[in-house]
């Protein structure tokens, strides 16, 4: 099974906009990664898993389009910037298809250090706004990370 964890595109201040929606620049960086994971990755999740939150679904809508995937997307709970990290390291622990999660920091970064050593303080990978970390739970139940795409990787 791969997880693929991804922070939201960059988003516009509250004092610009109080939804947060993404800037241009998120948009434009998001649709770029979108569209080369979809060519060059083999990036094909089961579904799309997204915050709720303006900026998390306007990514989780651009991702749906360069991806289709099959389950569609949906908002769901416990991934919003100070959710506790454990509620997704134990959701995931026994699905079998491939799914995507579109979340904040600092939220996003603690699933993954969860996953991959059991421990949400130890950070393990940095993440950028609209960049993808991929994981792959081995048969042994372990997490190891497949790799990462940041949108300042690709033209």
């Amino acid at each position: 099974m791969k997880l693929y964890l991804i922070q939201h595109g960059e988003a516009k201040t509250k004092e610009e906009d109080s939804s947060r929606p993404l800037t241009d620049i998120g948009i434009g960086n998001v649709r770029r990664i979108a569209s080369y994971a979809a060519k060059h990755l083999n990036v094909k999740p089961h579904q799309i898993i997204h915050s709720g939150a303006a900026r998390a679904e306007q990514t989780a809508q651009i991702f749906m389009e360069h991806l289709k995937p099959a389950g569609g997307m949906k908002a769901l709970e416990y991934l919003s910037p100070m959710d506790d990290p454990e509620i997704w390291a134990e959701r995931v622990s026994d699905i079998k298809d491939d799914l995507m999660l579109v979340g904040h920091l600092p939220n996003i970064k603690r699933i993954t250090s969860v996953l991959l050593c059991g421990n949400p303080d130890n950070a393990i990978v940095n993440f950028q706004n609209g960049g993808i970390v991929c994981l792959s739970r081995e048969e042994s139940g372990n997490w190891v990370i497949c790799w990462v795409l940041l949108p300042d990787m690709i033209d």
